[in-house]
């Protein structure tokens, strides 16, 4: 009995992943406490074209709440348009301190759209946002914070308790429904909001430099393509 006890809670602890002090996981936004932060257009690399559009109306709110001034991101990208700077892609050979001589900005983030994915199989379906921001400093270019979540929502229907082929066919025209009406907006709200429960606070918030021993779980740069 005592080894079919140890098994499950050994599982449990090696399934858990580490977690960090804010502090620890991004010491220079501590360092440099920046005031401001320009949004880049985000690069897509998910199937949906029109995810940059949408994810663009749910950043700026929650990085707001967090303590920072936010360039509005119609004007920036308008003027980015004008320097001959369209797309995020080109973007990325650009050196962070240019935004600072652009905009006055003290940081830069770039974000990318992992997924923006609906999966259907018959009787069972889900919507998945996932997102990754890198913020870099515009005075020294280099990484000072980094982060990427994700959400699935599960959109399988049901059959209304009826049993054999007609529950299938129900269930099946439900999950149909509920995956196709999902709005992915509301799902990238949210995944911003757990993303940016790591990030330090700016001097905006209240909690500003109060939260450097805040424990986040640890999060590893994925490998750009």
């Amino acid at each position: 009995m005592k080894y079919i006890l140890i098994v499950p809670i050994f599982i449990t602890f090696i399934g858990c992943n580490p977690s960090i002090t804010k502090e620890e996981f991004a010491p220079q936004m501590y360092v440099e406490h920046p005031t401001s932060i320009l949004v880049l257009p985000p690069i897509n690399k998910s199937t949906a074209a029109d995810a940059k559009d949408y994810y663009l109306t749910t950043v700026a709110e929650p990085l707001t709440n967090s303590g920072y001034y936010v360039y509005p991101i119609e004007i920036v990208s308008d003027v980015l348009k004008q320097e001959g700077l369209s797309d995020t892609e080109t973007m990325l050979n650009v050196p962070p301190q240019k935004f600072r001589e652009f905009f006055g900005a003290d940081a830069v983030m770039y974000v990318t759209i992992l997924k923006w994915n609906t999966s259907y199989l018959i009787v069972s379906g889900s919507v998945t946002v996932q997102i990754e921001c890198e913020i870099k400093s515009t005075k020294t270019g280099a990484t000072i914070w980094y982060y990427n979540d994700e959400i699935s929502v599960n959109t399988s229907g049901d059959s209304g308790n009826a049993g054999g082929l007609a529950g299938l066919l129900i269930q099946a025209a439900t999950t149909a429904i509920k995956t196709a009406a999902t709005d992915y907006v509301p799902v990238a709200k949210d995944v911003n909001t757990k993303i940016l429960l790591a990030i330090p606070f700016g001097k905006y918030n209240k909690e500003f430099n109060r939260d450097m021993k805040t424990k986040i779980e640890l999060k590893k740069k994925s490998e750009k393509k």
